[in-house]
């Protein structure tokens, strides 16, 4: 059974490029501009997996926004495969961390939507949501409505529908966030399966760093707001990845590094408010007081 969103053989991992050049963002606030990124450049290969990671509020999301369309830059330009982003697209898919499934379908009009939103025939629209259904493990699903399925199901059906019009690039902000963490680590490898069989590029911001070098071929390191890339770590690990991969000298040794490179902003990001003896249990002499009389 062929469908749809599978690229012309040859031709996927040639596209899908995206570049980030000198960009930068602010919001507007009551109290002027407040600076979320500056001038940041970043690339995305065609067919490559990137993941960006940093200190909570560094503009991880907002630059994924960006390139998403949602978000337009103060300064710097936003391309796939050279043009412009001037907005959302059907050439890029966007997957949340909240659920965001139309709970009055079943998963298959789901995964369909995009489809008819495209002039899709109702035959080919069924083909191409089974197919993918099948590769994500949720063909007797198909006729459920959200509500039946758990948090994992819910997000697995919502890469299929932003896979299934055929983008070239999948845009993922934390999606396996609010999960368990074993469900985390299956969803993780059917993500990498799918990507690995559909060959597109795919830009993945998380905050888990196991979880961006499990999947990952190059990680970009943001620093504290206003953020900026700090760092480009190669990830030459092996593929195909399984759980026994954390155990890998080298799959520890590009943890510590990056755990380094992501402490010393989050304690930036703090405002300086943490210091040594904060981070070794208080370091407080109360000299027989009550922590309430001290206070």
């Amino acid at each position: 059974m062929t469908a749809t969103f599978h690229a012309p053989p040859g031709g996927a991992a040639k596209r899908g490029l995206i570049e980030v050049s000198g960009f930068s963002l602010s919001y507007e606030t009551l109290d002027g501009a407040m600076p979320a990124v500056e001038d940041t450049d970043l690339v995305v290969r065609p067919g490559e997996f990137v993941s960006i990671i940093g200190p909570s509020g560094c503009g991880k999301s907002t630059l994924l926004n960006a390139v998403a369309g949602f978000l337009k830059p103060t300064a710097g330009r936003v391309t796939v495969d050279g043009e412009p982003v001037k907005g959302p697209g059907a050439d890029r898919g966007m997957v949340f961390q909240q659920y965001s499934l139309f709970p009055w379908k079943t998963v298959r009009e789901n995964v369909e939507f995009g489809l008819k939103m495209k002039g899709i025939s109702a035959d080919e629209r069924t083909r191409s949501a089974r197919t993918l259904l099948g590769l994500a493990g949720l063909s007797q699903f198909e006729d459920h409505y959200p509500d039946r399925l758990s948090g994992g199901m819910k997000q697995r059906v919502g890469i299929v529908r932003a896979l299934a019009t055929g983008p070239r690039v999948l845009l993922l902000d934390e999606p396996f966030g609010a999960l368990d963490a074993q469900t985390r680590q299956i969803m993780q490898q059917i993500l990498t399966n799918l990507w690995q069989r559909l060959e597109i590029s795919v830009l993945f911001v998380t905050h888990d760093i196991d979880e961006a070098i499990f999947l990952s071929d190059r990680i970009y390191v943001m620093t504290a707001r206003p953020g900026a890339i700090k760092a480009e770590v190669d990830v030459a690990l092996p593929r195909p990845r399984d759980a026994g991969l954390a155990l890998l000298p080298e799959f520890l040794a590009l943890r510590a590094e990056l755990a380094a490179l992501i402490r010393e902003e989050s304690l930036k990001a703090m405002g300086g408010e943490l210091n040594a003896d904060a981070l070794q249990g208080l370091a407080i002499n109360l000299h027989g007081a009550s922590i309430g009389d001290v206070i």
